[in-house]
Formats: structure tokens, C-alpha cells, sequence
């Protein structure tokens, strides 16, 4: 993993010219800074989550409440990082079959919308936004949290983010690959010690 400032960074993925408001799901990978443990910690296989831990996971369920264009399929907090798998499903557009886990994944890059050069590199109810929303509500939060609790901590903003600035995002394409991702997400605490992220 690359570095950036003297601090770990995930590489962008995006895909170009890609729309990311687009109906498709999404494995989605969140890291802390500097893959600091602070989220909790792997006791038996399973996550214990610290009281910064709790807020993000409140969080990011909130999101979920308040974007009703997301779908939440998978989801798990590790001590520095999360993974999920999220859909974004409008209402308005053309209804495809369901499958039992949900819409039907892209099939090929045909089927893939693109937006052109020159769009806004956020556009609104996309991923981008869904992650910037979360990302300043988690600062937010475990900032009051720090002041009520009289941490002697730096606490965070823009210049020092809870979340590393960039994430990693990969758009799922068929039923296989659904599956498999979903079962690394499940299993991903059990399997800590090997995981990439393990400090």
C-alpha cells in the first residue's frame, strides 16, 4: 500500500468515466489512518468494538436511513478497516429482475453507464457523496465524543481525518462474484491474522 505525507493511503480505483449514481452494486473498503486500530479489537473470531467503533457503526447504519436510494447487503467494522457491499437501486429508473440477494449485478462493459469528462467529479446521490457524508459525520461525532470525554487526543477534521481521504471501490459484476466477496466480508474476522490490513 502506497504512502502519502509519511501516512498509508489506498490507491484510487475509480473506474473513468464511470457514473457512480449509477444502479449497480458496490464492494466498498473504508481504512482508519494509518490503519490505527481504534475501531475495535478480534476476540474468538469476532469483533469487539470500541466506543469510537460505535459510532461509526451507528453511523453508517444512519446512512442508510436517511439515503433511501442505498441498499445495505454486507457489512463489517474490523479494528481499522470496514467492508461492505452496498447497492445503489432509484426508484425511477427501469425495474430489473430480482434475484434472492437483490438486483441483478452488470453482466459486461457494455452495460455500464459512463458519465462524460467534464461532469462533477461528486455527484449527488452517489457513492462519492454517501462516503463524504459518512466520513464528516464519523469526524463529527467521535470529535463531541473526544470533548465530552476530555480526551487528550488530536481530534479530527480536514486536515486530520478519521478515515483515510480515499477508499476502494469495485463495481460487482455477476452472481459469482457477489457471492464470493459477500463470504470474504462474512469470514473476514475470522481470517484477521491474514488479512492485508492485520497491524
Amino acid at each position: 500500500m502506497d504512502k502519502f505525507k509519511n501516512k498509508y493511503r489506498i490507491q484510487s480505483h475509480r473506474k473513468p468515466n464511470w457514473d457512480y449514481s449509477s444502479d449497480a452494486l458496490y464492494f466498498l473498503t473504508l481504512v482508519t489512518q494509518n490503519r490505527e486500530c481504534n475501531l475495535g479489537k478480534i476476540v474468538n473470531k469476532e469483533i469487539i468494538l470500541s466506543d469510537f467503533g460505535k459510532i461509526v457503526e451507528y453511523e453508517w447504519f444512519q446512512s442508510f436511513e436517511i439515503r433511501k436510494e442505498l441498499i445495505l447487503h454486507q457489512f463489517i467494522l474490523m479494528p481499522n478497516h470496514l467492508h461492505t457491499i452496498v447497492e445503489i437501486y432509484n426508484e425511477n429508473r427501469v425495474e430489473t429482475p430480482v434475484e434472492a440477494h437483490g438486483r441483478v449485478p452488470l453482466q459486461n462493459e457494455s452495460e455500464l453507464p459512463s458519465i462524460k469528462q467534464n461532469a462533477p467529479i461528486r455527484l449527488p446521490k452517489s457513492i462519492s457523496s454517501f462516503i463524504a457524508g459518512f466520513k464528516s459525520a464519523v469526524n463529527t461525532k467521535i470529535d463531541d465524543y473526544i470533548d465530552e470525554h476530555q480526551l487528550d487526543i488530536p481530534k479530527y477534521n480536514k486536515n486530520n481525518h478519521f478515515f483515510q481521504p480515499n477508499y476502494h471501490d469495485h463495481i460487482i459484476r455477476n452472481d459469482i462474484e457477489y457471492q464470493n466477496i459477500s463470504n470474504y466480508i462474512i469470514n473476514n474476522p475470522a481470517k484477521w491474522v491474514e488479512d492485508k490490513f492485520y497491524v
